[in-house]
């Protein structure tokens, strides 16, 4: 099943908002934030399992950030899009 298919009510919903390409950032977005969730979840539960274990928080502090920095980039091109279509409309 392709990526498209998978998600394909959320694309629905927000690419009549945003247009195809912020509504497909926009899912992206929400998708990595249901990943730093549940990295986060996980970083809980390791915690819980096994306290006198610390090998994980670098790993998960890692991908957390990874994540995060996916985020800022998706949320700059949604940006970039925004001001580039606003000033296009300005000109018309």
């Amino acid at each position: 099943m392709s990526v498209l298919d998978k998600h394909h009510d959320a694309l629905e919903v927000h690419e009549t908002m945003f247009g195809t390409k912020n509504g497909r950032l926009a899912v992206s977005l929400d998708l990595l934030t249901d990943a730093l969730a549940l990295v986060g979840q996980h970083g809980v539960y390791c915690q819980v399992s096994e306290p006198s274990k610390g090998g994980s928080k670098m790993d998960i502090a890692l991908i957390m950030e990874q994540i995060k920095d996916a985020k800022e980039l998706v949320q700059s091109t949604m940006e970039l899009s925004a001001k580039s279509s606003s000033n296009f409309n300005s000109k018309q």
